[in-house]
């Protein structure tokens, strides 16, 4: 079965993957930042919730190129 996808929409959906980065970064920065506010632990919350934000970004990120992924496999092994 092939899915025909119209070229704005693919790059509708890769641009925003960049925003995705973005925000969930930010939030966990921002998150952080206000537990640290909370509870008087200067630098601890705002580094886990930066790494809670990459996290959080590498995860969403591939499961959002991960249609793109498969497809390229899927062309590959057609030829």
């Amino acid at each position: 079965m092939f899915i025909i996808v119209k070229p704005w929409l693919t790059a509708l959906n890769i641009s925003g993957i960049g925003f995705y980065i973005a925000g969930s970064i930010i939030l966990g920065i921002v998150g952080g930042h206000w537990l640290d506010k909370k509870f008087d632990t200067n630098p601890l919350w705002l580094i886990v919730g930066l790494i809670l934000g990459i996290i959080v970004a590498v995860y969403g990120t591939y499961n959002m190129l991960k249609p793109f992924l498969e497809n390229n496999k899927k062309d590959k092994g057609n030829k």
